[in-house]
């Protein structure tokens, strides 16, 4: 254990001047050290963490890390700078900077030593005596807990508290958290440690669940039956949420949970003593950082309300997906097997003979259809389901089913979802006696909440939605020349953007809920979508084969599977390109998906298969031209990627003058 960190590892004169050189110069010294080996590769997945979140800790503290399969030990290397590094936290640059290096099944014995670290980064005395340390084995030993900070409390703020339980009777106000963050090693203890500190001086009993890699100890449920209320500070979704319902709930991002628990703490307070019950979400990931600044995003009770708007409509699109793909595809094959006019076949329940290809394909365009046929209601159904968890599952899918009714299709299922999930959850804000908390969710809530949705689908929104959904569709159907290219261009932007994000799955969302009921404008947005979202992995797998010295060994295998990826409708694909260089890939691909956007719909091509690729090519309106398109838009991402990449400018400049590392000084800094 003791390996975790050496007198090799600590560079107490770190001259980097930004976050990416501080990574790479510490991680340097993790490859001599053997502990990485690749280097490209481990800063990758670094930059692709950061990403997610800043890693700057206010009190000048920053701590990049990941997991990675680049790792061949748990590691970690400290970093001292005299001038400071922004890595984003809100009182300003870091000159204390810590990264953590995890392998991808790194053991819990090490990560427990990570979450200690983490931890003790709360102790301002242990803080001091790093900035005060001198020699690098001294401090490498302080870190590693070998040696004690200058009077340092024995004890952390979490076992003081469990050595201070007070007794019954004095019963102090009592509060369980979950903290969590995405890689699980830092974050997660970080805000444990702050909420229970704050905790005490507050003459608050905090018990904090951590969620992270060391392991996933379960709160006792006799200490959360005997809680005042919860607090959630996470980034990631909290695991096995209902043991906290009836509960006040106060649902922030981690950060929240390290830089601000006081806060925390007192809003909990307040919500205990005006009763305000929350509905445990269902659902989704955590909050995500961002919505309040520095310190990280809130959830259920403070984000922006767009954010967590997208956080209900991706849950239903989630959900929708599998059923889309199903029905859609078998819908397809069966065209491709007995033709359009094979869905005005009879019912095979009352005819069907075995040995007539005609049977086989109205078999499959009827199952096809009968999933289909779920479409709308399962949409609907799982945004009310991400908003109000179970007890919204019913308004969700009768307001669906209505929809379909009134002829609202898939705007209409969108609209039920909220209104089933807003229903439900101003039902929960219902004060109810004890006695009846039983039946609410199963009883009381799901009737209520049906009978309001269905009146609201039924006389007051349904009609109106239905006749805009009528205006769409002919808007669609009437699609040509240079309306139908502008449509594309705005679509392959969509897809591109962000690759599986909220503005590829709206995009996405949009062309198969025209499925849903076919028509000619319809088909061309579907194929249009498919062919768009091919673009990013196969200009990336191309562009990794024909200028490979531009991308590292990781990335090149990375183009390798994006072949397949790409030529599979799976977008997802090109992101760890764009992780490692958004600027760059990013903008490249999006022109890619426009240019193939348009050309589809220039080009008049038709697609009734929902996913699959070049592999539903045979159910392809125009399928040499559609071909054509993906070919000219992958071109053109290719070559803006390779331009881009190449024209970076090489500069000669010593290493202590770029914040950069020797290594950098002799191959350049890349502009």
């Amino acid at each position: 254990m003791s390996e975790l960190i050496t007198a090799e590892l600590v560079d107490l004169d770190l001259s980097a001047t930004t976050k990416d050189a501080a990574a790479r110069s510490l991680a340097e010294r993790m490859v001599g050290a053997q502990r990485v080996t690749d280097l490209d590769g481990f800063l990758a997945d670094v930059a692709a963490r950061e990403a997610q979140m800043p890693t700057g800790l206010d009190g000048g503290i920053g701590i990049p890390h990941c997991r990675s399969e680049h790792v061949s030990a748990p590691t970690l290397a400290f970093g001292r700078s005299a001038r400071g590094i922004d890595f984003g936290a809100a009182d300003g640059p870091a000159d204390l900077i810590f990264l953590i290096a995890a392998p991808a099944g790194a053991d819990d014995d090490h990560l427990t030593i990570l979450s200690g670290l983490a931890r003790r980064l709360m102790d301002p005395e242990f803080t001091a005596a790093l900035r005060a340390g001198d020699d690098p084995a001294a401090v490498a030993a302080l870190i590693r807990g070998e040696e004690p900070a200058p009077e340092a409390e024995a004890t952390t703020p979490i076992a003081a508290a469990e050595e201070a339980a007070p007794a019954e009777d004095d019963a102090p106000f009592r509060i369980v958290a979950v903290t969590s963050c995405p890689t699980g090693i830092a974050h997660t203890y970080m805000a444990a440690e702050s909420l229970t500190a704050a905790g005490l001086a507050e003459g608050v009993e905090v018990t904090v669940e951590t969620q992270g890699s060391a392991g996933f100890s379960k709160l006792d449920p006799a200490v959360i039956a005997r809680a005042d209320a919860v607090i959630w500070a996470h980034d990631v979704e909290v695991r096995e949420k209902a043991r906290f319902r009836g509960k006040p709930l106060v649902d922030v991002g981690v950060k929240a949970g390290i830089n601000r628990p006081a806060e925390l703490i007192a809003e909990a307070r307040r919500k205990a003593e005006r009763g305000e019950i929350a509905a445990v979400p269902q659902g989704g990931d955590g909050p995500a950082d961002g919505a309040d600044g520095a310190d990280g995003g809130s959830g259920a009770d403070s984000a922006h309300f767009g954010v967590r708007l997208r956080t209900y409509l991706m849950s239903g699109v989630s959900y929708m997906v599998p059923f889309v793909a199903a029905g859609g595809l078998l819908i397809a094959l069966s065209f491709a097997i007995g033709g359009y006019e094979i869905a005005d076949a009879k019912s095979v329940a009352d005819h069907f003979v075995w040995g007539q290809a005609d049977s086989w394909a109205a078999l499959l365009n009827q199952i096809g259809s009968a999933a289909f046929g779920f479409l709308v209601p399962v949409l609907a159904g799982y945004i009310a389901y991400g908003m109000a968890d179970r007890p919204a599952l019913v308004p969700g899918f009768v307001g669906g089913a209505i929809a379909l009714t009134v002829d609202a299709g898939f705007l209409g299922g969108l609209v039920a979802g909220l209104l089933a999930g807003a229903v439900v959850m101003a039902i929960q804000r219902v004060p109810v006696h004890a006695t009846l908390r039983g039946i609410m969710p199963v009883l009381v809530i799901p009737l209520i909440a049906s009978a309001v949705v269905g009146f609201l689908m039924f006389i007051v929104v349904g009609k109106p939605i239905a006749a805009l959904q009528s205006a769409l569709t002919d808007w669609l159907n009437g699609l040509s020349g240079s309306n139908a290219v502008i449509l594309g261009v705005v679509l392959g932007l969509m897809m591109c953007f962000d690759m599986g994000g909220p503005l590829n799955k709206v995009a996405y969302a949009f062309a198969v809920g025209g499925l849903a009921d076919p028509t000619d404008g319809s088909l061309k947005v579907m194929a249009a979508v498919m062919a768009a979202g091919m673009v990013p992995p196969l200009a990336m797998a191309l562009a990794t084969t024909v200028r490979k010295k531009l991308f590292t060994k990781t990335e090149r295998e990375n183009g390798r599977a994006a072949w397949v990826l790409g030529a599979s409708f799976i977008t997802e694909g090109a992101i760890p390109f764009a992780a490692a260089d958004p600027l760059r890939v990013i903008p490249s691909v999006m022109a890619g998906g426009a240019v193939t956007g348009a050309l589809s719909m220039a080009f008049g091509c038709t697609l009734r298969a929902p996913h699959g690729g070049i592999f539903v090519v045979p159910l392809i309106g125009e399928p040499f031209l559609y071909l054509l398109a993906i070919a000219a838009g992958t071109l053109v991402a290719t070559a803006l990627v390779v331009l881009l990449k190449g024209a970076r400018r090489t500069v000669p400049v010593p290493a202590d003058e770029a914040g950069a590392t020797a290594a950098d000084a002799r191959v350049g800094v890349t502009a």
